[in-house]
């Protein structure tokens, strides 16, 4: 009971579909995989790549998957606390915090994955490979990596 009241909360987006085609001898034979994220827009966010034999069923498991790896984000006044660069294959990523009134402004793989953890003003840009799967990994690790001050102040052992 108490995970579907936990399931509802949050919101899931379909990031990418790719269909793969295998040539048999009476023709082709397609599968198919969906990339998906979820988030509460609070915070809490999650990615998860489902493979199957028709879209709707490489969603439902894409689903499944994102809600089994959430990740915890740090936000700072519904934006980002600092400027970070993250690499991730060959995917280069920018993200750079942006004053309130701008929005967000990110290719769309990138902006899922932030309006669903719950950041409202910011800039991205991608370098390198555009890749969804790719830039989806690499924004969640950008995500995630941010330190606020109340870290730093752990960190050094001093009151924030």
């Amino acid at each position: 009971m108490e995970r579907d009241t936990q399931v509802i909360e949050f919101e899931d987006r379909v990031v990418h579909i790719n269909r793969c085609a295998k040539v048999v001898k009476g023709g082709r034979r397609f599968s198919f995989s969906a990339l998906v994220v979820v988030g509460n827009k609070n915070g809490k966010i999650g990615y998860g790549l489902g493979k199957a034999k028709e879209v709707a069923e490489a969603i439902r498991k894409g689903t499944e998957a994102a809600h089994r790896n959430l990740t915890e984000v740090s936000l700072l006044d519904e934006t980002i606390p600092h400027d970070i660069e993250v690499k991730f294959g060959a995917t280069r990523l920018l993200l750079m915090p942006a004053a309130p009134g701008t929005g967000v402004i990110a290719g769309a793989a990138a902006r899922a994955v932030l309006e669903l953890a719950g950041v409202r003003n910011i800039l991205t840009k991608v370098h390198g490979s555009s890749n969804p799967s790719t830039v989806v990994k690499a924004c969640i690790e950008g995500l995630t990596s941010q330190k606020n001050k109340q870290d730093y102040a752990a960190l050094r052992g001093v009151n924030a």
